[in-house]
Protein backbone atom coordinates (compact mmCIF):
# COMPACT_ATOMS: atom_id res chain seq x y z
CA UNK A 1 0.00 0.00 0.00
CA UNK A 2 1.45 3.59 -0.71
CA UNK A 3 0.02 6.89 0.49
CA UNK A 4 0.26 10.34 -2.17
CA UNK A 5 1.56 13.18 -0.55
CA UNK A 6 1.89 16.53 -2.83
CA UNK A 7 5.05 18.28 -2.17
CA UNK A 8 4.27 21.79 -0.29
CA UNK A 9 7.17 23.42 -2.46
CA UNK A 10 8.19 21.10 -6.10
CA UNK A 11 11.78 21.73 -6.79
CA UNK A 12 11.78 24.34 -9.91
CA UNK A 13 15.04 23.13 -10.82
CA UNK A 14 13.63 19.74 -10.86
CA UNK A 15 11.00 20.39 -13.06
CA UNK A 16 13.74 21.55 -15.76
CA UNK A 17 16.16 19.03 -15.01
CA UNK A 18 12.90 15.96 -15.67
CA UNK A 19 13.43 15.85 -19.63
CA UNK A 20 16.89 15.61 -18.94
CA UNK A 21 16.39 12.88 -16.98
CA UNK A 22 13.35 11.69 -19.42
CA UNK A 23 15.37 11.17 -22.68
CA UNK A 24 18.26 9.49 -19.66
CA UNK A 25 15.76 6.88 -19.28
CA UNK A 26 14.83 6.31 -22.78
CA UNK A 27 18.18 5.99 -24.03
CA UNK A 28 18.72 3.27 -21.03
CA UNK A 29 15.32 1.21 -21.53
CA UNK A 30 16.33 1.59 -25.52
CA UNK A 31 19.71 0.06 -25.16
CA UNK A 32 18.04 -2.86 -23.16
CA UNK A 33 15.17 -2.82 -26.10
CA UNK A 34 17.97 -3.26 -28.74
CA UNK A 35 19.48 -5.78 -26.60
CA UNK A 36 16.58 -8.23 -27.12
CA UNK A 37 16.53 -7.45 -30.43
CA UNK A 38 19.31 -8.90 -30.94
CA UNK A 39 20.92 -5.69 -32.31
CA UNK A 40 24.07 -3.93 -30.82
CA UNK A 41 23.39 -1.26 -28.70
CA UNK A 42 25.96 0.86 -29.36
CA UNK A 43 25.53 0.63 -33.10
CA UNK A 44 21.42 1.41 -33.07
CA UNK A 45 22.24 4.34 -30.82
CA UNK A 46 24.68 5.86 -32.77
CA UNK A 47 22.33 5.31 -36.13
CA UNK A 48 19.73 6.90 -34.01
CA UNK A 49 20.69 10.02 -32.86
CA UNK A 50 24.41 10.44 -34.39
CA UNK A 51 24.16 9.58 -37.68
CA UNK A 52 21.50 11.93 -38.84
CA UNK A 53 23.91 15.14 -38.02
CA UNK A 54 26.98 14.24 -39.78
CA UNK A 55 25.76 14.96 -42.99
CA UNK A 56 24.40 17.98 -45.35
CA UNK A 57 21.25 16.11 -46.42
CA UNK A 58 20.35 14.61 -43.07
CA UNK A 59 20.85 17.91 -41.09
CA UNK A 60 18.35 19.38 -43.67
CA UNK A 61 15.82 16.71 -43.24
CA UNK A 62 16.04 17.37 -39.65
CA UNK A 63 15.11 21.35 -40.07
CA UNK A 64 12.18 19.88 -42.42
CA UNK A 65 10.45 17.57 -39.58
CA UNK A 66 11.24 19.72 -36.78
CA UNK A 67 9.60 22.92 -38.33
CA UNK A 68 5.92 21.33 -38.00
CA UNK A 69 6.14 19.81 -34.76
CA UNK A 70 7.32 23.31 -33.31
CA UNK A 71 4.76 25.00 -35.56
CA UNK A 72 2.32 22.77 -33.50
CA UNK A 73 3.51 22.56 -30.29
CA UNK A 74 3.47 26.27 -30.01
CA UNK A 75 -0.22 26.65 -30.72
CA UNK A 76 -0.91 23.17 -28.17
CA UNK A 77 1.28 24.87 -25.72
CA UNK A 78 -1.34 28.03 -25.19
CA UNK A 79 -4.02 25.11 -24.90
CA UNK A 80 -2.34 23.42 -22.33
CA UNK A 81 -1.45 26.50 -20.38
CA UNK A 82 -4.85 27.10 -20.01
CA UNK A 83 -5.44 23.19 -18.62
CA UNK A 84 -7.14 22.63 -21.97
CA UNK A 85 -5.93 19.01 -23.68
CA UNK A 86 -6.15 19.47 -27.48
CA UNK A 87 -5.51 15.78 -29.02
CA UNK A 88 -6.55 17.12 -32.33
CA UNK A 89 -3.71 18.79 -33.48
CA UNK A 90 -3.34 15.90 -36.55
CA UNK A 91 -6.64 16.50 -37.46
CA UNK A 92 -6.47 20.40 -37.77
CA UNK A 93 -3.24 19.99 -39.78
CA UNK A 94 -4.92 17.60 -42.20
CA UNK A 95 -7.97 20.27 -42.81
CA UNK A 96 -5.36 23.11 -42.40
CA UNK A 97 -3.76 21.24 -45.68
CA UNK A 98 -7.51 20.47 -47.33
CA UNK A 99 -8.72 23.97 -47.33
CA UNK A 100 -5.19 25.29 -48.47
CA UNK A 101 -4.55 22.54 -50.86
CA UNK A 102 -7.76 23.51 -52.07
CA UNK A 103 -6.68 26.82 -53.44
CA UNK A 104 -3.82 25.41 -55.10
CA UNK A 105 -5.99 22.80 -56.88
CA UNK A 106 -8.46 25.49 -57.86
CA UNK A 107 -5.81 27.98 -59.40
CA UNK A 108 -3.50 25.06 -60.91
CA UNK A 109 -3.46 26.38 -64.34
CA UNK A 110 -2.88 30.17 -63.09
CA UNK A 111 -0.15 31.68 -61.95
CA UNK A 112 0.76 34.42 -59.36
CA UNK A 113 2.51 35.73 -56.63
CA UNK A 114 -1.06 36.09 -54.04
CA UNK A 115 -1.75 32.19 -54.52
CA UNK A 116 0.72 31.23 -51.80
CA UNK A 117 0.07 33.87 -49.81
CA UNK A 118 -3.94 32.91 -50.28
CA UNK A 119 -2.92 29.43 -49.72
CA UNK A 120 -1.40 30.05 -46.31
CA UNK A 121 -4.19 32.10 -44.81
CA UNK A 122 -6.77 29.55 -45.88
CA UNK A 123 -4.90 26.65 -44.09
CA UNK A 124 -4.58 28.63 -41.03
CA UNK A 125 -8.31 29.59 -41.22
CA UNK A 126 -9.47 25.95 -41.74
CA UNK A 127 -7.31 24.40 -39.04
CA UNK A 128 -8.42 26.90 -36.55
CA UNK A 129 -12.27 25.88 -37.74
CA UNK A 130 -11.52 22.77 -37.08
CA UNK A 131 -10.33 23.75 -33.74
CA UNK A 132 -12.85 25.85 -32.50
CA UNK A 133 -16.02 22.88 -33.17
CA UNK A 134 -15.13 21.67 -30.18
CA UNK A 135 -14.56 24.83 -28.30
CA UNK A 136 -18.38 25.30 -29.45
CA UNK A 137 -18.81 21.98 -28.24
CA UNK A 138 -17.72 22.55 -24.70
CA UNK A 139 -18.36 26.30 -24.57
CA UNK A 140 -22.33 24.82 -25.30
CA UNK A 141 -22.84 21.50 -24.28
CA UNK A 142 -20.00 20.49 -21.72
CA UNK A 143 -18.47 18.35 -24.02
CA UNK A 144 -14.62 17.28 -23.18
CA UNK A 145 -12.00 18.45 -25.60
CA UNK A 146 -10.18 15.79 -24.97
CA UNK A 147 -12.47 13.39 -26.76
CA UNK A 148 -13.87 15.64 -29.35
CA UNK A 149 -10.94 16.58 -30.81
CA UNK A 150 -9.40 13.36 -30.93
CA UNK A 151 -12.46 12.16 -32.88
CA UNK A 152 -12.62 15.02 -35.18
CA UNK A 153 -8.93 13.74 -36.40
CA UNK A 154 -10.36 10.69 -37.91
CA UNK A 155 -13.55 13.04 -39.92
CA UNK A 156 -10.71 14.96 -40.91
CA UNK A 157 -8.47 12.13 -42.28
CA UNK A 158 -12.06 10.14 -43.70
CA UNK A 159 -12.52 13.84 -46.09
CA UNK A 160 -8.67 13.83 -47.12
CA UNK A 161 -9.11 9.89 -48.47
CA UNK A 162 -12.51 10.98 -50.09
CA UNK A 163 -11.01 13.70 -51.65
CA UNK A 164 -8.11 12.08 -53.36
CA UNK A 165 -10.00 9.49 -54.14
CA UNK A 166 -12.60 11.21 -55.72
CA UNK A 167 -13.42 15.06 -56.72
CA UNK A 168 -9.51 15.65 -56.70
CA UNK A 169 -7.62 12.80 -57.51
CA UNK A 170 -5.14 13.64 -60.23
CA UNK A 171 -6.35 12.09 -63.67
CA UNK A 172 -2.96 11.26 -65.01
CA UNK A 173 -1.88 10.23 -61.62
CA UNK A 174 -2.43 6.18 -62.26
CA UNK A 175 -5.19 5.84 -60.22
CA UNK A 176 -3.12 6.63 -56.96
CA UNK A 177 -5.17 8.42 -53.89
CA UNK A 178 -3.25 11.93 -54.79
CA UNK A 179 -3.59 15.13 -56.12
CA UNK A 180 -2.43 17.59 -58.77
CA UNK A 181 1.36 18.20 -57.86
CA UNK A 182 0.76 21.98 -56.82
CA UNK A 183 2.35 24.35 -59.40
CA UNK A 184 5.28 26.52 -58.65
CA UNK A 185 3.35 29.43 -57.44
CA UNK A 186 1.49 27.09 -54.91
CA UNK A 187 4.77 25.86 -53.69
CA UNK A 188 7.19 27.06 -51.03
CA UNK A 189 10.62 28.42 -52.05
CA UNK A 190 13.86 26.15 -51.68
CA UNK A 191 16.31 27.70 -49.77
CA UNK A 192 19.29 25.54 -49.82
CA UNK A 193 20.25 24.21 -53.37
CA UNK A 194 20.62 20.26 -53.12
CA UNK A 195 18.23 19.72 -50.48
CA UNK A 196 14.32 19.81 -49.91
CA UNK A 197 14.69 23.16 -46.96
CA UNK A 198 12.27 25.14 -48.10
CA UNK A 199 10.66 28.57 -46.84
CA UNK A 200 8.45 27.48 -44.12
CA UNK A 201 11.72 27.81 -41.43
CA UNK A 202 11.22 31.53 -41.57
CA UNK A 203 7.54 30.68 -41.17
CA UNK A 204 8.64 28.80 -37.72
CA UNK A 205 11.49 31.34 -37.01
CA UNK A 206 8.61 33.67 -36.73
CA UNK A 207 6.26 31.96 -35.00
CA UNK A 208 8.59 31.11 -31.99
CA UNK A 209 8.73 35.06 -32.43
CA UNK A 210 5.59 36.18 -31.82
CA UNK A 211 5.05 32.74 -29.20
CA UNK A 212 7.85 34.32 -26.94
CA UNK A 213 5.82 37.85 -27.20
CA UNK A 214 2.56 36.48 -26.83
CA UNK A 215 3.54 34.49 -23.40
CA UNK A 216 5.60 37.25 -21.64
CA UNK A 217 4.02 40.90 -22.88
CA UNK A 218 0.25 39.77 -23.29
CA UNK A 219 -2.32 40.07 -20.82
CA UNK A 220 -4.03 37.53 -22.96
CA UNK A 221 -1.62 34.91 -21.87
CA UNK A 222 -1.76 35.58 -18.30
CA UNK A 223 -5.49 35.31 -18.33
CA UNK A 224 -5.27 31.72 -20.05
CA UNK A 225 -2.81 30.63 -17.66
CA UNK A 226 -4.65 32.00 -14.14
CA UNK A 227 -8.11 30.49 -15.69
CA UNK A 228 -6.14 26.68 -16.06
CA UNK A 229 -4.36 26.98 -12.70
CA UNK A 230 -6.57 29.13 -10.70
CA UNK A 231 -10.42 28.61 -11.79
CA UNK A 232 -12.10 30.53 -9.00
CA UNK A 233 -9.48 33.00 -8.95
CA UNK A 234 -10.27 34.10 -12.59
CA UNK A 235 -13.60 34.06 -12.28
CA UNK A 236 -13.78 37.16 -9.75
CA UNK A 237 -11.41 38.70 -11.42
CA UNK A 238 -13.54 38.94 -13.91
CA UNK A 239 -11.28 36.54 -17.04
CA UNK A 240 -13.97 34.75 -19.41
CA UNK A 241 -13.53 31.11 -18.99
CA UNK A 242 -15.12 30.90 -22.65
CA UNK A 243 -12.83 33.14 -24.12
CA UNK A 244 -9.88 31.22 -22.51
CA UNK A 245 -11.63 28.32 -24.28
CA UNK A 246 -12.17 29.68 -27.44
CA UNK A 247 -8.92 31.43 -27.92
CA UNK A 248 -6.84 28.34 -26.77
CA UNK A 249 -8.26 26.28 -29.75
CA UNK A 250 -8.63 28.05 -32.03
CA UNK A 251 -4.47 29.67 -31.88
CA UNK A 252 -4.30 25.40 -31.48
CA UNK A 253 -5.81 25.02 -34.64
CA UNK A 254 -4.69 28.01 -36.70
CA UNK A 255 -1.11 26.58 -35.82
CA UNK A 256 -1.66 23.31 -36.74
CA UNK A 257 -2.85 24.19 -40.19
CA UNK A 258 -0.08 26.22 -40.68
CA UNK A 259 2.03 23.36 -40.16
CA UNK A 260 -0.07 21.39 -42.75
CA UNK A 261 0.05 23.65 -45.70
CA UNK A 262 3.64 24.10 -45.29
CA UNK A 263 3.62 20.65 -45.63
CA UNK A 264 1.67 19.79 -48.76
CA UNK A 265 2.97 23.47 -50.71
CA UNK A 266 6.72 21.90 -48.89
CA UNK A 267 8.45 18.98 -48.98
CA UNK A 268 4.91 17.17 -50.53
CA UNK A 269 4.17 18.95 -53.37
CA UNK A 270 0.23 17.67 -53.07
CA UNK A 271 -2.08 16.72 -51.18
CA UNK A 272 -2.11 12.46 -50.64
CA UNK A 273 -3.05 10.20 -47.30
CA UNK A 274 0.46 10.58 -46.05
CA UNK A 275 1.02 14.32 -45.59
CA UNK A 276 1.88 13.65 -41.69
CA UNK A 277 3.39 10.83 -40.15
CA UNK A 278 1.74 11.73 -36.73
CA UNK A 279 3.27 15.14 -36.29
CA UNK A 280 -0.04 16.64 -34.68
CA UNK A 281 0.62 13.43 -31.69
CA UNK A 282 4.31 14.46 -31.33
CA UNK A 283 3.75 17.53 -30.85
CA UNK A 284 1.72 16.88 -27.60
CA UNK A 285 5.02 15.28 -26.38
CA UNK A 286 7.23 18.23 -28.11
CA UNK A 287 4.97 20.85 -26.00
CA UNK A 288 5.45 19.38 -22.74
CA UNK A 289 8.84 18.09 -23.14
CA UNK A 290 9.97 22.10 -23.88
CA UNK A 291 7.94 22.99 -20.72
CA UNK A 292 5.50 24.76 -22.85
CA UNK A 293 8.10 27.37 -23.42
CA UNK A 294 8.97 28.53 -26.62
CA UNK A 295 12.74 27.55 -26.36
CA UNK A 296 12.03 24.11 -24.88
CA UNK A 297 9.98 23.72 -27.79
CA UNK A 298 12.47 24.65 -30.11
CA UNK A 299 14.88 21.83 -28.81
CA UNK A 300 12.35 19.37 -27.89
CA UNK A 301 11.45 19.91 -31.83
CA UNK A 302 14.69 18.82 -32.73
CA UNK A 303 15.12 16.18 -30.92
CA UNK A 304 11.78 14.73 -31.75
CA UNK A 305 12.84 15.54 -35.46
CA UNK A 306 15.68 13.37 -34.56
CA UNK A 307 13.99 10.78 -33.35
CA UNK A 308 11.87 10.55 -36.74
CA UNK A 309 14.81 10.64 -38.85
CA UNK A 310 16.88 8.48 -36.58
CA UNK A 311 14.43 5.67 -36.55
CA UNK A 312 14.33 5.85 -40.48
CA UNK A 313 17.88 5.55 -41.08
CA UNK A 314 17.55 2.03 -38.58
CA UNK A 315 14.99 0.77 -40.48
CA UNK A 316 16.82 0.80 -43.88
CA UNK A 317 20.03 -0.36 -41.88
CA UNK A 318 19.34 -2.33 -39.37
CA UNK A 319 16.17 -3.50 -40.64
CA UNK A 320 14.21 -2.86 -37.22
CA UNK A 321 9.86 -1.91 -37.45
CA UNK A 322 8.44 1.36 -38.23
CA UNK A 323 7.18 1.37 -34.99
CA UNK A 324 10.53 1.65 -33.61
CA UNK A 325 9.95 5.49 -33.57
CA UNK A 326 6.84 5.58 -31.82
CA UNK A 327 8.53 3.27 -29.32
CA UNK A 328 10.91 5.77 -28.52
CA UNK A 329 8.81 8.33 -28.47
CA UNK A 330 6.05 6.56 -25.90
CA UNK A 331 9.19 5.87 -24.21
CA UNK A 332 10.17 9.40 -23.74
CA UNK A 333 6.52 10.34 -22.78
CA UNK A 334 6.22 7.71 -20.03
CA UNK A 335 9.33 8.74 -18.43
CA UNK A 336 8.46 12.46 -18.83
CA UNK A 337 5.15 11.85 -17.71
CA UNK A 338 6.92 9.86 -14.12
CA UNK A 339 9.35 12.28 -13.76
CA UNK A 340 7.00 15.14 -13.39
CA UNK A 341 4.68 13.06 -11.20
CA UNK A 342 7.75 12.18 -8.23
CA UNK A 343 8.95 15.59 -8.74
CA UNK A 344 5.54 16.95 -7.59
CA UNK A 345 4.30 14.17 -5.31
CA UNK A 346 6.09 12.10 -2.74
CA UNK A 347 4.83 8.35 -2.54
CA UNK A 348 5.31 6.84 0.83
CA UNK A 349 4.82 2.88 0.99
CA UNK A 350 2.83 1.96 4.44
CA UNK A 351 2.19 -1.71 5.82
CA UNK A 352 -1.23 -2.22 5.44
CA UNK A 353 -3.49 -2.43 9.16
CA UNK A 354 -5.22 -5.39 10.37
CA UNK A 355 -8.28 -4.38 10.93
CA UNK A 356 -10.23 -5.95 14.24
CA UNK A 357 -14.59 -6.61 14.79
CA UNK A 358 -15.99 -6.58 17.93
CA UNK A 359 -19.11 -7.68 18.64
CA UNK A 360 -20.91 -7.21 21.46
CA UNK A 361 -24.18 -8.99 22.34
CA UNK A 362 -27.01 -7.89 24.79
CA UNK A 363 -29.10 -10.06 26.65
CA UNK A 364 -32.99 -9.07 27.68
CA UNK A 365 -34.67 -9.99 30.49
CA UNK A 366 -38.51 -10.80 30.11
Amino acid sequence: MYLLEPREKPSQLMKWLSPILALVAMLVVGSLLFLILGVNPAKALYIFFIEPLTSLYNLSELLIKASPLILIALGLAVGFRAQLFNIGAEGQLTMGAIVGGGIAILFHNQMGWWILPLMVVMGAIGGAIWGLIPALLKTHFNAQETLTTLMMNYVAFFLLMYLVNGPWRDPDGMNFPQSVMFSESATLPLIIEGTRVNASIFITLVAVGLFWIFIRKTMSAYTLEVSGQAPQAAQYAGFSARKAIWLSLGISGMMAGIAGICEVAGPIGQLNPNISPGYGYAAIIVAYLGRLNPIGIVLSGFLMALIYLGGELAQMELQLPVAITGVFQGLLLFFLLASDALIENRYRFSKKKNKTTTVTTQAASS
